[in-house]
């Protein structure tokens, strides 16, 4: 047993030196005092580094299909009026959204900005006092009410009841409505002057679509839209106007749920109008993103990057349809965030690191100044005696 003890004896890498031995200076009591201070601030920056979340980043190529692209927005437009304003969305595959007014509010501003009423579009009670019917004759106390639709109806029995109505019928026949005041719902309703009557207003619109995950585009431009010819149209003869003043500012514009650390590069971005008509275009990029945090929770949304292109034409010169365009296309690279604490046995490790580099350095350091200052001690010994 003696034996076994004496060979574990002989292994120890720390031989222990008699305190006699020992030589204590003013320059290693500074060394240990500064390499003390120094590894606790290692220290103190490890331990923060271990208690707080690292986001872990990777690129993956996305494989999902037939999923949703929602896109929230929040633009102003300072002097373009809310009845004249409209959205539509169209992707590559064909679908697409005219006109749109679910999950979508307008609010009219003054010229100060001031919120004068908000209202969700497309919601309102018909004014009726002695409507046309679509027999030809008024209407009597003891009918129904069926407005004509002016040859635009889809089915024989339709009815148009609004100046919406029939301009909704129109639009689907791809027809434009040139002269308001000859159709007897938008004369009653005041379709023209109340165009008139918000001149000078702007308008603040938002809220949300809902679009297929493939390229395309929405837009906010004046007049109701349709197709005719295959061709994206706007019917803007309705208002009597030969400028639209489409200056706007985005508040808000998001492709997907909000993330820790996202950065949205339209955001607050504003832009005003110099000619009298304008395009204006944003070519965005979208790149998915997952986030994950912490406890798991994972948050499926997108990150962008933009472009922009602006065309301008002359009043009577409409060479391109004014409003605010916004083109996306879907990057194939998936971004995925992930939250993760380092693990303790690294954080050990890191601080074993710190208290031997630190030990290890000062120890070099003090014996450097030691041995220098014995070794100077001699020669002015040695000169002393020559």
């Amino acid at each position: 047993m003696a034996g076994i003890l004496n060979k574990l004896r002989n292994l120890d890498a720390y031989p222990k030196i008699n305190e006699d031995f020992y030589s204590r200076t003013l320059s290693g009591g500074v060394i240990t005092l500064v390499s003390s201070v120094v590894m606790f601030l290692l220290f103190f920056s490890e331990l923060r580094l271990y208690l707080h979340t690292v986001t872990e980043t990777k690129l993956i190529v996305d494989t999902s299909r037939g999923e949703t692209l929602r896109i929230n927005f929040d633009v102003t437009f300072p002097a373009l009026a809310c009845s004249i304003l409209s959205v539509d969305a169209m992707d590559i595959s064909g679908e697409l959204h005219l006109d749109v007014k679910h999950d979508i509010i307008k609010r009219r501003l003054d010229s100060n900005g001031n919120i004068i009423e908000a209202r969700q579009d497309g919601i309102g009670a018909t004014k009726i006092e002695k409507p046309l019917q679509q027999h030809g004759g008024r209407l009597e106390h003891n009918e129904t009410y069926c407005g004509s639709c002016y040859g635009a109806q889809a089915e024989e029995h339709d009815c148009c009841n609004s100046c919406e109505d029939v301009r909704e019928a129109y639009r689907k026949k791809g027809w434009g409505v040139t002269n308001p005041d000859l159709i007897d719902q938008c004369k009653r309703e005041g379709f023209l002057q109340r165009v008139k009557d918000e001149e000078g207003e702007g308008c603040n619109i938002y809220g949300f679509l809902e679009v297929n995950k493939v390229a395309g585009n929405f837009h906010f431009a004046p007049g109701k839209s349709f197709h005719q010819g295959g061709v994206h149209v706007h019917d803007l003869l309705a208002f009597q106007k030969d400028s639209f003043n489409i200056s706007h500012k985005i508040n808000r514009l998001t492709y997907g749920d909000y993330f820790p650390g996202v950065v949205n590069p339209l955001d607050k971005v504003e832009w005003s109008q110099d000619t009298p008509n304008a395009m204006y275009q944003y070519f965005i990029k979208v790149v998915p993103t997952v986030y994950t945090d912490i406890r798991g929770h994972t948050i499926q949304s997108n990150q962008f990057s933009v472009t922009e292109h602006v065309k301008s034409s002359e009043a009577g010169q409409l060479q391109s349809l004014p409003g605010v365009f916004f083109f996306y296309d879907l990057s194939p690279i998936k971004v995925t965030f992930t939250e993760e604490h380092i693990s303790f046995l690294h954080f050990l490790t890191n601080v074993c690191a710190i208290v031997g580099g630190v030990f290890t350095v000062s120890g070099i350091i003090d014996a450097f100044i030691y041995h220098g200052q014995k070794a100077i001690k001699k020669k002015m010994e040695i000169g002393k005696f020559s």
